[in-house]
């Protein structure tokens, strides 16, 4: 091929294999490659398909464990979330699959990458960023910012229609044309007739979770054991799950079978679009639920807030815009795994109803919480009248408030008569 060798990160879905064809038109050598972090796809058929529409090679990575070792219990461990709502289930796959894919191109002499993101969305931002992060001489082939392409094609029925004349095959369809983006983690939905935020999702839009009315009568319990903010161990009806993998898979196939971790918002994109967007984020809501709960039981008053203001937010924020090869990320988890040291415990957790219940928790090692001293029942150690002199040293500065704010009144009013 005259233009060189591209790796262009391929799902097998409408998207990539009309810009596999377009690069294939435009005279590139394209290598495609695959990144399995948990989706259900079936690899070999996508692969077959790339190979048929013309890449020279197609690489399937499984990149399933470093995607939860790596990305999603250290979110878990700080709480991440983004605008008190977003689980960042797409944001968090990015890294693995960034890193990966400048792998193979190294690998197989590519001068360029090339994705199939959205010129409005943030997904071009987070992947683009990875790769100059990684490998700083990279060029990076965006067709959904040339205007050659996007003029060519400036919507989805538009890639339906070159499609069909390419004789490529695709699952969506005119009829259901919302873009889906599924991982170990979520499963996300957006465009199309989503666009409207006032339109509900159709039922048979969700693919992950069964409708909450329709989940079993009968609820499931099970317990979740941590080590330093991060889980260990699984136990439930199936038996014990120790393996990060397992455990994971594990957590979604009950958080699905009981309806947990549908989520429909409006959220903030990056670059400054307003996004309808909806999401199943099944095991890992449980997760993060779960580890919550148990802070609450062992973690320093102090350490929590302090974590609360400066790790949480901003390790959610920094993930989400796309920034994880970076400095003040090693930073953010090193202080993460600092904050961790004691979060060992267990919690009892149950699934019900497309909702997540804590039952009960303990911890063996972690003794913060006194039953003795809380009770309301017994004086334990805790010396009620201590708190008289507590209160009065508090109570100090709001006394000066009070009563500067009543002169300022008594003043107002004798200017008024």
């Amino acid at each position: 091929m005259a233009k060189g060798k591209v790796c262009l990160a391929y799902s097998g879905g409408l998207d990539t294999s009309c810009i596999l064809q377009y690069l294939l038109d435009e005279d590139y050598e394209v290598i495609a490659f695959m990144a399995d972090v948990g989706q259900e796809e079936d690899f070999e058929a996508a692969k077959e398909k790339a190979l048929k529409i013309g890449a020279s090679k197609c690489y399937v990575e499984d990149l399933r464990r470093e995607f939860i070792e790596e990305l999603c219990y250290p979110a878990i461990a700080c709480n991440a979330i983004y605008e008190n709502v977003y689980l960042l289930g797409t944001s968090l796959a990015r890294p693995v699959i960034a890193r990966a894919q400048i792998a193979v191109a190294q690998k197989e002499g590519c001068f360029a990458v090339s994705h199939g993101c959205t010129g409005k969305g943030n997904d071009q931002v987070r992947f683009e960023l990875a790769f100059y992060a990684l490998q700083p001489t990279i060029q990076v082939i965006a067709p959904w910012r040339d205007p050659v392409f996007y003029n060519r094609f400036p919507g989805r029925n538009d890639l339906l229609d070159y499609a069909s004349q390419k004789g490529i095959p695709v699952t969506s369809t005119k009829s259901k044309p919302w873009s889906m983006d599924e991982n170990l983690a979520h499963c996300s939905y957006e465009a199309g007739i989503l666009e409207d935020p006032n339109t509900s999702p159709p039922e048979d839009m969700w693919k992950l979770t069964v409708d909450p009315t329709k989940a079993p009568n009968e609820p499931e319990d099970f317990t979740l054991h941590f080590a330093k903010g991060l889980p260990v161990k699984l136990e439930c009806k199936d038996g014990e799950k120790t393996d990060a993998v397992d455990l994971f898979l594990t957590a979604n196939a009950i958080a699905r079978r009981h309806g947990v971790g549908r989520l429909d918002i409006v959220e903030n994109r990056f670059i400054g679009l307003k996004s309808r967007g909806c999401y199943e984020t099944p095991g890992y809501t449980m997760l993060r639920a779960a580890h919550i709960d148990l802070e609450g039981l062992v973690m320093d008053r102090e350490v929590r807030a302090l974590r609360d203001q400066f790790l949480t937010f901003n390790y959610a924020k920094l993930l989400y815009n796309g920034l994880y090869f970076s400095p003040e990320r090693e930073f953010l988890e090193e202080s993460i795994t600092a904050s961790q040291r004691n979060v060992n415990g267990s919690v009892r957790c149950r699934a019900y109803k497309g909702m997540f219940y804590v039952l009960g928790r303990w911890s063996e090692t972690e003794k913060l919480y006194d039953a003795s001293e809380s009770s309301m029942d017994e004086i334990g150690d805790f010396q009620p009248q201590d708190t008289t002199g507590f209160i009065s040293v508090n109570a100090i500065r709001l006394k000066k408030y009070g009563k500067a704010k009543e002169e300022r009144n008594e003043s107002l009013v004798k200017h008024a008569v």
